[in-house]
């Protein structure tokens, strides 16, 4: 049987997963553009909410952390929870795991994946045809973008970096609203972070607007964390010790209660060092949920905002959806609707086992995909810690 495991997607799940493939001897053919999230869809300057020790893409061997890669380039050193790591640096970190260790990789884009007699058929862009054992779905953020509907329904045509609206992931250089009013809408690290990148880009004005009452907020520094509870990649807690040490356990939680924890836990708040660079230079609307939005003659977009019993309105020149994504299978549209409609799903994603197979023999996924199943620490590059070796486990069994 020479069919390889095809990995689509090339960012830190699909790496990750891809070396550890290719250390238990399985033949592997990965596709994608290698860390493109993190390198085009990222505003320059933008530095990561996640500490160093859970920035770390996991391999099969060691000398591949975030730590080796300074070492082996001669940059700065990044390993303590003071320390910053630029997404520059991430994504070159990334690319340096993937010369080392997935030196093969297809720079090239699947287009089709179908399943007949216990195969799978894939198509790529070049043109390619060709026949795989099994498939893992690691495509990262890619069509995942959310945009609240009363944004939507503003762009008919589509959110675009250049209209009145745009989600966040449209943007690598803000200097373009240099000497622009910019609305934009979120509370989450990605908000919070563009908004001060776009005042420091030399915007005219920026604002940001969120529904919760309390909703900017920001987190503890590292010698604020409580010392009595255990250490998690993401402070300390109870919670995000289970989490995640233990997300093979969230998988025999109600599917209501799996959705509440993934947009829940870990959810929007800025990272602790934000909060000096934002106060001053960005201003906030809380507690108003935007009712309508509409495109004036001039191509400004004004929101309508209520709450509180008010109503009232908000122009700028441009507003910007720092709204996260949402996995939908819908978008994973290189997968045939045969395949599409195969899928068991719940709690917002295909329903996966412990070794993160889907109900299609040998479809598997990783990454955000396997949040439904696994919990939200699948959102965060050190997933891969949990991940990676247990589908390369499962792969190795089922089709080695």
């Amino acid at each position: 049987m020479n069919d390889p495991v095809a990995v689509i997607g090339a960012g830190p799940y699909g790496l990750s997963t891809a070396a550890h493939l290719r250390a238990r001897g399985l033949p592997v053919r990965v596709f994608g553009e290698p860390m493109v999230s993190w390198r085009e869809q990222m505003p320059a300057g933008m530095l990561l909410k996640s500490t160093p020790a859970a920035s770390t893409i996991d391999a099969p061997q060691p000398g591949h952390t975030l730590l080796d890669f300074c070492r082996a380039t001669g940059g700065p050193r990044y390993e303590s929870d003071w320390d910053i790591v630029p997404v520059e640096t991430f994504a070159a970190y990334g690319l340096w795991f993937q010369e080392r260790l997935v030196p093969e990789l297809e720079r090239v884009r699947v287009v089709a994946v179908d399943r007949r007699g216990g195969r799978f058929e894939l198509k790529l862009d070049s043109g390619e045809q060709f026949t795989a054992r099994a498939v893992v779905v690691a495509s990262g953020l890619s069509g995942l973008a959310h945009l609240p509907r009363e944004l939507a329904a503003a762009v008919p045509g589509g959110p675009a970096p250049g209209g009145p609206v745009s989600h966040s992931s449209h943007h690598r250089d803000l200097g373009r609203f240099r000497g622009r009013e910019v609305v934009v809408v979120g509370a989450g690290q990605s908000a919070l972070e563009s908004a001060v990148l776009l005042a420091e880009a030399g915007a005219a004005a920026v604002r940001v607007v969120a529904r919760g009452p309390r909703a900017v907020a920001f987190g503890t520094p590292p010698d604020r964390q409580p010392r009595l509870r255990p250490e998690s990649p993401f402070g300390r807690a109870w919670s995000l010790y289970a989490l995640s040490y233990h997300a093979v356990g969230f998988r025999r939680l109600p599917a209501p209660a799996r959705e509440y924890l993934v947009r829940r836990v870990l959810g929007p708040k800025g990272a602790w060092w934000l909060r000096d660079r934002f106060a001053g230079r960005v201003r906030v609307t809380q507690g108003r949920r935007i009712s309508r939005v509409t495109v004036g003659d001039d191509g400004r977009p004004v929101l309508t905002l209520r709450g509180d019993g008010r109503v009232g309105e908000l122009a700028a020149d441009h507003v910007m959806a720092a709204t996260g994504y949402r996995m939908s299978v819908a978008a994973l549209d290189f997968l045939g609707p045969g395949l599409r409609s195969e899928l068991v799903t719940g709690a917002g994603g295909p329903r996966l086992d412990a070794g993160y197979g889907s109900s299609v023999p040998g479809l598997y996924f990783t990454g955000l995909p396997a949040a439904a199943s696994f919990g939200p620490v699948m959102r965060f590059v050190c997933g891969t810690e949990y991940a990676s070796p247990r589908l390369a486990k499962a792969v190795a069994a089922m089709h080695g």
